[in-house]
């Protein structure tokens, strides 16, 4: 038996040209992200580090390269069979909660679930103790309106995790938080990577925040460059 450890999210000589424009935000990246790995990912505004995520997360498609998850390469899949895998294997946090205002937090959490048809007795049950992980057992039955900037970012990540992914793609995800609230997400992530051995890959423009994680890159001139 192997004990070589299991490439979560790779990509190879990946390009993304954005045609019209002819604007080359991308010029090769290289990046194997293995289970349990903390990848951060810095750079200006502007860069290419949210374009990169979309790639990765098989929201997007290169110009040119692979990206692959669990070893199945996207460009080899149907859109069903990508939706498929993503929704299985990937969680997303984004800067902003894009939490569902008509739900409460425990909707909210559930809503992943239900859609991959769960019961919903059960989808609700395994919302209401992964909101307990992130220290949101007293707001239940909130709705987004009801909760702090922070408390609404840490519903985000436990809709995110609700799932059991195996790797969590972050853009931003402290980005309109204060710094107090931003250092307490942040250290919610990294605990949840370490208690359920998921993968994170965080972009964001915090090089304090990034600096916790196990590794760093910067992207520049389209390219990663380990820090």
């Amino acid at each position: 038996m192997s004990n070589t450890p299991l490439s979560i999210l790779s990509c190879r000589d990946l390009h993304k040209t954005y045609h019209g424009l002819e604007v080359a935000v991308l010029n090769g990246i290289y990046l194997n992200v293995l289970a349990g790995e903390q990848v951060a990912i810095v750079g200006a505004s502007g860069s290419g580090k949210s374009t990169l995520l979309h790639l990765l997360g098989g929201l997007d498609v290169p110009s040119q390269g692979d990206v692959s998850i669990l070893d199945k390469n996207l460009a080899q899949l149907s859109e069903a069979q990508k939706g498929d895998l993503r929704n299985q294997s990937l969680g997303f946090v984004y800067q902003f909660h894009h939490l569902l205002p008509e739900f409460t937090a425990l909707e909210n959490v559930a809503m992943p679930l239900l859609i991959r048809r769960m019961a919903r007795e059960q989808a609700l049950t395994l919302a209401s103790e992964m909101l307990a992980k992130v220290g949101l057992a007293h707001r239940l039955e909130h709705m987004p309106g009801e909760l702090s900037g922070g408390e609404r970012q840490r519903a985000a990540l436990a809709r995110a995790m609700v799932t059991q992914p195996q790797c969590i793609l972050a853009d931003e995800p402290t980005g309109n938080l204060d710094r107090h609230t931003a250092h307490a997400v942040f250290d919610l992530l990294l605990e949840m990577n370490q208690q359920q051995n998921v993968s994170l890959i965080v972009v964001s423009h915090d090089i304090e925040l990034a600096a916790k994680m196990q590794r760093q890159y910067k992207l520049v001139d389209g390219k990663l460059q380990p820090v």
